[in-house]
């Protein structure tokens, strides 16, 4: 909890200080009613007092009151004040953590779990700052006080006091201990929960399909039922604070008032002198019953800060769990503008300069009036290179891929085609890193990925996924999101992945709304928009990572056409099932458990590739190959 506080501002750490001068001022008010109620009493017992004595006292008894609730609610704006914007801060990191983890560690979380510790998890800390600020500072303060304004009275009351005061500690020590590993698996049950419930709603089209309904009701049940019973016992447990807060009160009151009336009648003086000392004694024992009602009503207020505590501790270990993970993908140093260019100049006899040479594969001469470039052309068209690169799921027993070379130059189209798990989407995302390989690396432009930043790397490639995902919006927003939206870029985006004409007969066009998952679109449509705003950004590499499966034939193909035709340079690798989606690719990689089985074109891995194939004829026939 205490390394959470680093998200504290300054401007809070002086509200905090601040609140502790309004506190003090709160208890201090507090205690001095006693005070003017001892007053009170001995006038009321001495014969001849004057009734303005007694509404002064009473009026400076109302303006203490006043004062304390003033200062109270000055506590509560300040601790709402830092309550509220520590929470924000702390959901703002947590959310910037999560946007930096790659898949392995989100699939280590989970996304449910997540979720919960981003929002459940800030509240618990949240509602514990609170009332830490109006309790669990004010009780000790309030004690302490109040133990010295008692001291000096009778012992006897002192020892009733301490007596209650152990045995309450006791107590809730021995509550907390039976509670506080229930809190804690209440957490992550709540994770579980939400996990069950989130699979059932997103997935209400599967369960009905399947008549599941009952058996994903029991699933919920199981984990809803078992989060009650864990919930049940800890506040089962925590009811018995305020009872056993309650009894003890009343027996401490008792207690006094007992030992109090043994002391008056101890008094063995006789006449006014023995009233005088009976007057004073009733009168301490007044005053040390409101200051030991103020004692034990500190525990009680402590009391409902230890009924969310247990759970506020767990909150903030799972939340510093989140933040203190260290992601496996970590920016680069960047890519150095001038490629490490290193020059070396040729003096001509007279001392000037001739050459410059540079190690990427260009030499410039500057001779005389001539200017001129000679640019090494594998130099100039290099763009992807994967040297030796194995990968292994983080836990797993064995590589998924494994010793994998092969390059692909600039503009080039290269296809990867394989049987269902040989590991293709898993290869297509080691480039813009959404894992880093255990063995090898991957080269982009020459340079290693690891070395560039996540920002440099993500301007490089678009990206459109299996599983096409939209976001609440509209077309616009979606296809134009993470790059500038203007609306030629928009329609030469849409109108290349053939999704101008749908977009164009919707009510709105582009302003169409899109609902939360693209669930008023189809699975075709969804796959052209997610295509579209791949295109939309206009990046070195782009990659559709089986984002044809939806497609129809026709559109299938005009799409690769408008691909081919309008791109440029544009490096395209393509993972798909269909082999008439790849056909014309300039490279075609087939994998097979995790190993490239042959690479080359269509016709040359029909013939040399048997993997390739009986994938191809599997689809087609060998006259449909032929052509």
């Amino acid at each position: 909890m205490l390394k959470l506080l680093r998200y504290l501002k300054r401007k809070e750490w002086l509200f905090f200080l601040l609140s502790l001068v309004f506190i003090a001022a709160q208890v201090w008010l507090d205690l001095k009613l006693p005070d003017y109620m001892s007053e009170i009493t001995k006038l009321v017992e001495t014969e001849g007092s004057a009734m303005n004595d007694i509404w002064t006292a009473g009026g400076m008894m109302l303006l203490c009151s006043l004062g304390s609730l003033a200062s109270s609610v000055a506590v509560c704006f300040l601790a709402s004040n830092i309550a509220a914007g520590f929470s924000k801060r702390l959901r703002s990191a947590m959310y910037y953590k999560v946007q930096s983890f790659s898949k392995n560690e989100i699939g280590r979380f989970s996304t449910p779990s997540l979720i919960t510790r981003s929002t459940n998890d800030v509240m618990q800390v949240q509602m514990l700052i609170v009332m830490s600020m109006q309790v669990v500072i004010k009780a000790p303060l309030m004690a302490i006080w109040a133990i010295t304004k008692i001291a000096g009275k009778a012992w006897q009351w002192s020892l009733a006091t301490g007596i209650t005061v152990a045995i309450l500690m006791a107590l809730m020590a021995l509550i907390l201990a039976l509670t506080f590993p229930r809190f804690r698996r209440v957490q992550w049950l709540q994770d579980g929960l939400n996990r069950s419930a989130r699979e059932n709603l997103t997935g209400i089209r599967v369960v009905r399909a399947f008549n599941a309904e009952k058996y994903q009701h029991d699933k919920f049940q199981k984990s809803n039922t078992e989060l009650r019973n864990n919930q049940l016992f800890a506040n089962r447990a925590m009811t018995f604070i305020t009872p056993i807060m309650s009894l003890s009160m009343n027996l401490l009151s008792m207690s006094i008032y007992w030992i109090g009336a043994i002391l008056i009648n101890s008094v063995s003086l006789n006449g006014a002198e023995a009233l005088a000392q009976r007057v004073d004694i009733f009168a301490d024992m007044i005053v040390f019953m409101s200051y030991a009602m103020q004692m034990i009503m500190s525990f009680l207020m402590m009391a409902a800060v230890f009924v969310i505590a247990p759970r506020a501790f767990v909150a903030a270990g799972r939340i510093n769990e989140v933040l203190d993970t260290e992601p496996s993908v970590k920016d680069g140093y960047g890519e150095p503008e001038e490629k490490d260019w290193v020059s070396m100049c040729l003096l001509d006899p007279d001392g000037s300069e001739n050459a410059v040479i540079d190690l990427h594969g260009s030499t410039v001469f500057f001779g005389g009036d001539a200017v001129f470039t000679i640019r090494s052309e594998a130099a100039s068209r290099q763009m992807i290179e994967f040297e030796h690169v194995s990968y292994r799921y983080p836990g797993g027993s064995g590589d998924v891929l494994s010793d994998i070379s092969f390059k692909i130059a600039r503009g080039q189209t290269v296809a990867i085609v394989g049987s269902t798990g040989s590991g293709k989407t898993t290869l297509v995302n080691l480039i813009p890193r959404f894992s880093d390989p255990t063995e090898g690396r991957i080269l982009v432009d020459g340079t290693d990925v690891k070395n560039y930043t996540l920002k440099q790397l993500s301007e490089k490639i678009s990206y459109a996924s299996q599983k096409p995902l939209m976001f609440t919006g509209t077309v616009a927003s979606n296809v134009a999101m993470g790059c500038s939206a203007e609306p030629e870029r928009l329609e030469a985006a849409l109108r290349i992945a053939q999704a101008d004409e749908f977009v164009g007969s919707l009510p709105d066009g582009a302003a169409s709304p899109v609902a939360r998952g693209g669930v008023n679109f189809s699975g075709g449509q969804k796959q052209r928009l997610s295509i579209a705003r791949a295109l939309c950004r206009r990046s070195d590499i782009l990659i559709l990572d089986d984002s044809f499966s939806a497609l129809d034939f026709k559109t299938d193909r005009a799409l690769r056409n408008g691909l081919k035709h309008e791109l440029g340079d544009t490096t395209v690798i393509i993972v798909a099932q269909r082999i008439g989606t790849i056909m014309g690719a300039d490279k075609i990689i087939v994998l097979d458990d995790g190993r490239i089985a042959g690479i080359g074109k269509h016709r040359e891995l029909l013939s040399d590739c048997e993997v390739y194939r009986q994938i191809a004829l599997s689809q087609l026939s060998e006259e449909e190959l032929a052509l």
